[in-house]
């Protein structure tokens, strides 16, 4: 009889980035080693280029910490802002090294030259990978980066900018295997106006209340993901109350990572998945 390995998730591991504490953020390379360290979600942030690409990326800019200009050259951290990628074609988006330089704050993160991809290119390489050596799926956990200081400056619109991430995720995936998740609410509530089959999830880093952010809100999300150590028992019973998964941010500390699955939390996303790995997996071998 062939045997074939069916993840089983009792608790929702989120590669943060992909895996930002050991490859580049938000890079191919990132994703596949989340996928290889046992995530049961992909969580990545996107932006829009000028030629209206959707791209994987934290920042709508080239952010001098983390990113070479395409001579090879530092950004000055003063200097990020005017790198605006929703002014720049892909072609000259991806002419950028982001992955050479490192990231300070994560020194196991392996230096390697990364560029900041197509979501459509993350979708088909964490497919094949899946498809080819994982063998479980995921979910994509997809974050809208805007501002209301900002639309038109360094994105579109919440209308235009959700309607191209829906267009281009429902050409690749079942609907059934994406989040969308963001702190501004102005995308929330499009989503939730003209795509109700998909789950939001709702980031929060403010010290408001669950009921009062919901208030905000105006409808009950799928997820409340909120900076981790805002997350307290109260929370947690409020959320499962009213049918909603706790998801914090960012939480790399296997002690704390142990704190918050003990107040039952339903998951957290984390820039470490492999230290996840060793309390949260469980992946069983089915005989068919």
């Amino acid at each position: 009889m062939a045997q074939s390995q069916v993840y089983t998730p009792k608790f929702d591991v989120q590669g943060h980035r992909g895996c930002r504490g050991l490859r580049p953020e938000n890079t191919i390379p990132a994703f596949l080693l989340g996928l290889d360290s046992g995530v049961t979600t992909l969580e990545m942030d996107v932006v829009i280029t000028r030629d209206r690409q959707v791209v994987v990326s934290h920042e709508p800019w080239m952010s001098g910490s983390i990113c070479l200009d395409p001579g090879g050259n530092e950004i000055a951290i003063k200097d990020s802002l005017k790198h605006n990628i929703f002014s720049l074609s892909y072609d000259q988006v991806r002419s950028y090294d982001c992955g050479s330089k490192g990231n300070e704050r994560f020194p196991e993160q392996l230096k390697m030259s990364a560029y900041k991809p197509l979501l459509k290119d993350v979708i088909v390489a964490v497919e094949n990978h899946i498809k080819n050596h994982t063998k479980y799926e995921v979910d994509y956990n997809i974050e809208i980066k805007s501002d209301k200081h900002s639309d038109n400056k360094f994105h579109p619109k919440p209308e235009e900018f959700s309607k191209l991430v829906y267009d281009l995720v429902d050409q690749y995936l079942p609907m059934d295997r994406v989040v969308i998740q963001s702190f501004d609410f102005r995308v929330l509530k499009y989503w939730h106006k003209e795509y109700p089959q998909i789950r939001l999830a709702a980031l929060v880093e403010n010290k408001k209340n669950l009921q009062e952010n919901l208030n905000e809100l105006g409808f009950t999300p799928s997820i409340y993901s909120p900076y981790y150590k805002l997350v307290n028992e109260e929370m947690v019973k409020g959320c499962h109350q009213k049918k909603i998964r706790l998801i914090p941010w960012t939480v790399n500390d296997e002690r704390e990572m142990l704190a918050l699955k003990g107040l039952g939390v339903d998951g957290f996303i984390t820039d470490y998945p492999d230290r996840a790995a060793k309390y949260e997996m469980t992946l069983k071998i089915e005989r068919k």
